[in-house]
């Protein structure tokens, strides 16, 4: 009767261990997945970045790094590692804000809420730089040589 007793409670416990959402991840990857490749909107949206390397693309990365990092999610609520200055990096670029003034549909635009991107751009690349360092100190001695190469 006693091992009947501790079976039971074991199987309790096993249960309501199990039916915990033991699928959450420590960061958030700009939704769940996209299309039907199973994949991050980041990932997705990366590479097809990497590959056709289109103004259409990049809009959209941009996009989904916002998200990422506005809105982190996962077990840490940060935004993953490397993301602020991935996301540094690209707004930094001279050509971006031209791109996303003329290649950004009215909704990608909303997401920020400036409107002159070539002096915000720059400045928001600073900040997303700064918050990288301060999210993962390791990374200090990777992030001050670009922000000092790129943001001159």
């Amino acid at each position: 009767m006693r091992q009947i007793k501790i079976f039971l409670t074991l199987s309790l416990i096993l249960m309501t261990l199990n039916s915990c959402n033991v699928t959450s991840t420590l960061y958030y990857w700009g939704g769940t997945t996209f299309m039907e490749s199973h994949t991050s909107k980041y990932e997705s949206l990366s590479y097809e970045m990497y590959k056709k390397q289109t103004p259409e693309a990049l809009c959209s990365l941009l996009c989904v790094y916002e998200d990422m990092v506005q809105s982190p999610a996962g077990q840490r609520q940060v935004p993953p590692p490397g993301i602020c200055a991935e996301y540094a990096y690209y707004l930094s670029l001279p050509e971006t804000a031209e791109i996303f003034a003329t290649h950004a549909t009215d909704k990608q635009k909303r997401i920020y809420e400036e409107s002159d991107y070539a002096i915000f751009f720059p400045q928001y690349a600073k900040q997303l730089f700064e918050k990288e360092m301060s999210l993962y100190p390791e990374s200090v001695q990777f992030i001050k040589p670009l922000i000092e190469k790129l943001l001159q």
